[in-house]
Order: C-alpha cells, then structure tokens, then sequence
C-alpha cells in the first residue's frame, strides 16, 4: 500500500500544481487542469517516478520489482514527451484546418484536444517532483 500511496500522492500533486501554475502565469483559473493530460509538471512523470523510487527504497534497486518499475517510467516519460507531444502538436494543427473549414461555412462538431503530450522540462519537472515525494514519504513514515 506505501507504494501506490506514494504514486498516487505525487500524481495528486502534479495535478493541483498544474491548475497553480496555470493560475500564476496566466492569472485565470483553469480548473478543468485538475484533470487534464498535459502540462506543467507531469502527472505521470511524477506517478511513475514516485512509484520507481518507493521499490527502490523499500524493496531494494535489485529486484524485479524496481526493473518493472523503471522501464515503466522510462516508457511513460519517453511516450509523453515524444508520441503524445507529437500527437497534440498534430491535433493543433488539425483545429487550424478546422476552423479555416468553419470559416467557409462548414460546421464541424467537436475541436480535437491540443494539450496532449509534455516538453521535455514538464516531463522532468514531474521525475523530479515524484523522487521528492518519494522521499518525502520515506522521511516521514
């Protein structure tokens, strides 16, 4: 159970900071961030860092279970900076065709999401904010 309180602690977190930060740089309240994929830090990061640092801390770096949990991590960081990202970036340019189509009369349903994927610092901000949260726990339990 500590694992998945520490991973899920830290992907809690990564969210509450996404819709703080949002509120600091754009000074507007975007709640549905609490949410949402994408941003600043990186739930996932966080999740899968928070929970690769509490094996490696409980259960030891030479275990099976600390391997599972690293190539988890590297996948889930490698996919959000890379094929999500990409995949947002796509969806951005799709919504520009889009609202050109809307602007010549045809009506279109629904906008594809734009806030997909992660840069490379949100990715590393939310590692980084998983290893603290880790830690944190192991301090304080």
């Amino acid at each position: 159970m500590r694992h998945l309180f520490t991973a899920m602690l830290a992907t809690s977190l990564a969210q509450i900071f996404k819709v703080i930060i949002e509120y600091w740089v754009t000074r507007s309240w975007k709640k549905a961030l609490i949410v949402s994929p994408g941003g600043m830090p990186s739930s996932h990061s966080a999740l899968t860092v928070a929970l690769m640092v509490s094996i490696g801390i409980y259960e030891g770096v030479n275990t099976a279970f600390f391997a599972i949990s690293a190539c988890l991590a590297l996948v889930v960081m490698y996919d959000a900076a890379g094929v999500r990202r990409a995949a947002g970036e796509q969806a951005k340019a799709i919504n520009l065709l889009f609202d050109k189509l809307e602007d010549r009369g045809l009506r279109l349903d629904k906008r594809l999401k734009e806030l997909l994927g992660h840069r490379p610092i949100e990715v590393f901000a939310g590692a980084l904010l998983g290893l603290m949260v880790a830690l944190s726990v192991w301090v304080v339990f």
